[in-house]
């Protein structure tokens, strides 16, 4: 279905049923969304699994905007306020810039939103009572990046200076502040690369490689996640020691990825959220949830490519080797 046909659809469904708490029998609920990844990605096909295993199921019960997805950040204005015209029952938003669109555009329809920091970006009001019309999952992202940083140093044993590849959208001036105070610490000099398009990127790797930099670490983002191959080739051409913010990069060819499981988030914390503000729970009343479980996973076969060998201490504590 075609996007313009989508919101027209949507439109002429604004006076159905809206937000009753029962699951309504003969009822379609409208989710909207945006997002900068595909729609068939592992995250967004294991949250539609479990909506149907919840009993929203597409093309009977749950009609999902096709037009949604793959959007880069200056198309997240522009279809918020599509959505917003089209009544959707539900926005779903992948990442700090699409939830920040989103709350531009509307002040009443839920908003169930990924984000890095809920609280630190003011998208809610606090973890357990998020007020206004937004909820969802907050999932460490600076804490996360200074573990990740931690985790580098040790796998690039003497190294004097690294670099961190930072969506300037996304990590605050504060927080790059505290990567480097802490790599000080060490002994060691960071130098970031701010990015805030996909096609800026490789470019600045290469900047961090040519400043010297012996290794990358790869910031919490959703535009640097959705561009990973354009990283994973950039530094394995450069053969830099790179972290990642999610373990399953470390299964797709990066080095080291370290943090929770996008896939399970989608999975067993955003479908059931998602599930209760379509019955018609409010977003305020939905406390916004963080991650509890953390995976270390190194793939030694891009430790191999690259000519690195990971310290042996540092793969006996991993929870997953890749060979």
């Amino acid at each position: 279905m075609k996007r313009r046909a989508f919101i027209t659809l949507l439109g002429a469904a604004a006076a159905w049923p809206h937000r009753a708490f029962p699951q309504e029998a003969g009822r379609i609920y409208r989710l909207g969304g945006l997002h900068s990844s595909p729609r068939d990605v592992p995250h967004h096909i294991a949250l539609f699994d479990e909506l149907r295993r919840l009993g929203f199921i597409m093309g009977q019960n749950l009609t999902i905007d096709p037009a949604g997805y793959g959007l880069t950040t200056p198309q997240f204005a522009q279809h918020a306020a599509e959505l917003t015209k089209a009544r959707v029952d539900v926005i779903l938003a992948g990442g700090d810039a699409a939830v920040r669109a989103a709350q531009r555009a509307t002040a009443e329809i839920p908003i169930l939103g990924l984000t890095d920091d809920m609280v630190g970006q003011g998208f809610v009001r606090s973890l357990a009572q998020p007020g206004g019309n937004t909820t969802g999952v907050t999932i460490l992202a600076s804490e996360l990046d200074g573990k990740r940083q931690e985790i580098l140093i040790e796998a690039v044993p003497g190294v004097r200076r690294i670099a961190a590849l930072s969506d300037i959208n996304t990590t605050a001036p504060a927080a790059t502040h505290a990567l480097e105070d802490a790599a000080r610490a060490h002994g060691i000099e960071l130098y970031v690369l701010p990015v805030a398009r996909a096609g800026e990127i490789g470019a600045a790797i290469d900047a961090g490689k040519a400043s010297g930099a012996e290794a990358l670490n790869v910031l919490g983002s959703a535009l640097l996640f959705n561009n990973r191959e354009i990283i994973f080739e950039r530094v394995a051409a450069l053969r830099l020691p790179a972290i990642y913010q999610w373990p399953e990069m470390a299964d797709q060819g990066g080095l080291i990825g370290y943090g929770p499981q996008i896939v399970q988030i989608y999975r067993d914390i955003m479908s059931r959220q998602l599930a209760r503000l379509l019955r018609g729970a409010k977003p305020a009343d939905i406390p916004v949830e963080q991650p509890t479980h953390f995976e270390l996973v190194i793939n030694l076969g891009a430790a191999k490519a690259i000519g690195h060998e990971v310290p042996a201490g540092l793969v006996l504590r991993a929870d997953k080797v890749l060979d």
